[in-house]
């Protein structure tokens, strides 16, 4: 009798040569293969057909405007159009794929009902995003361009949605930039109010000293006691009494003087600085450039690119025949096994 294990032995098997079980079952693979394509080919007439329209667009460098466009120093400024490198097609990439640009494609297109997902049925949202993101696809080229793919059963509604996420992309991404932009220009415009109200409070300080009669501290005191001096040699006394009158006036308010002089002269120098960040920061705030440059626009493809019928067809061939020689194979296999137990 045999074993078992004879069944995996080669030299059992010789009618499992595989030339020769073809030759031997050519007809019923034959068979096969011709119900396997007509079938593959009368399934793939019943799929919709997909038209595939492209937006093609390279990432543009990530500047700050006010950098670029009014910095005084050469070393400091950036170049506007120049081309974004890999960081910059992966945060475009980020940003496609984000739920604000999905949202309002969905919404502005029906996709519920265009993807005919049944609003009522079970896990409606997962469907029609699993339908969203096989209809519709983003990718970084070789040449570190972005690429947007869109499906559609309808050609002139795929083109339509790859240029409005196009078009989505520069407005979402400029309104987190722009809302970054500004954030900062509140800080720099509070700093610069501060700073104004600072001044003022200095200077109206400085006028009261001036009020008593205190206007430039060092030269004063340096004439003063010159003239002092000149009083009391003379014996001019009533002209000392005046002169020793106006030094204790700048003995009491000169130190204060002195001090709120060299603030305002400092905080009117970095005043000058806060009102450059403001500027700049305003520019970053208010201004919009595209985050992108163009290459393709979508056009409504002519002829569809799904399903790929002959594909289709030869994928389910091929399976089919790999079905039908494993059986074979399977059948031939027990063929000898029965006749090695009658032996």
């Amino acid at each position: 009798m045999t074993t078992p294990q004879a069944l995996t032995d080669p030299k059992e098997f010789n009618s499992l040569n595989l030339l020769g079980l073809i030759f031997k079952h050519w007809k019923k693979l034959a068979i096969i293969a011709v119900v396997a394509a007509v079938a593959s080919a009368g399934a793939s007439y019943l799929i919709k057909p997909k038209f595939k329209s492209s937006v093609i667009l390279f990432p543009a460098r990530q500047n700050s405007l006010s950098k670029s466009l009014l910095s005084e120093n050469p070393s400091m400024s950036q170049d506007v159009l120049q081309f974004g490198e890999e960081e910059e097609a992966e945060q475009l990439i980020q940003v496609l794929n984000s739920e604000e640009i999905r949202n309002r494609i969905i919404k502005k297109y029906n996709l519920m009902r265009h993807y005919d997902v049944d609003p009522t049925g079970s896990f409606p949202m997962t469907k029609l995003r699993n339908e969203y993101e096989d209809n519709i696809k983003f990718s970084r080229t070789e040449f570190m361009s972005v690429r947007i793919d869109v499906l559609d059963t309808d050609p002139d509604t795929a083109a339509l949605i790859a240029n409005d996420i196009a078009a989505l992309l520069d407005t979402i991404k400029n309104g987190i930039v722009q809302s970054r932009a500004k954030e900062a220009l509140k800080i720099v415009q509070g700093d610069l109010y501060a700073k104004e109200t600072r001044i003022k409070l200095l200077d109206d300080s400085l006028g009261t000293l001036r009020d008593k009669g205190v206007f430039d501290y060092e030269k004063q005191i340096e004439r003063l006691i010159e003239a002092y001096g000149k009083a009391i040699v003379g014996g001019n006394a009533g002209a000392a009494k005046t002169l020793q009158a106006q030094l204790d006036t700048l003995g009491k308010y000169g130190r204060a003087f002195v001090t709120l002089r060299d603030q305002l002269i400092y905080d009117v120098e970095n005043l000058s600085l806060i009102k450059k960040k403001y500027d700049d920061a305003k520019v970053d705030a208010d201004s919009f450039i595209k985050s992108y440059f163009l290459v393709d626009k979508a056009y409504p493809a002519e002829k569809k690119s799904y399903p790929v019928r002959w594909l289709i067809v030869l994928v389910s061939i091929v399976s089919a025949l790999l079905v039908g020689m494993i059986v074979l194979i399977g059948l031939e296999n027990y063929k000898n096994y029965k006749a090695d137990q009658t032996v």
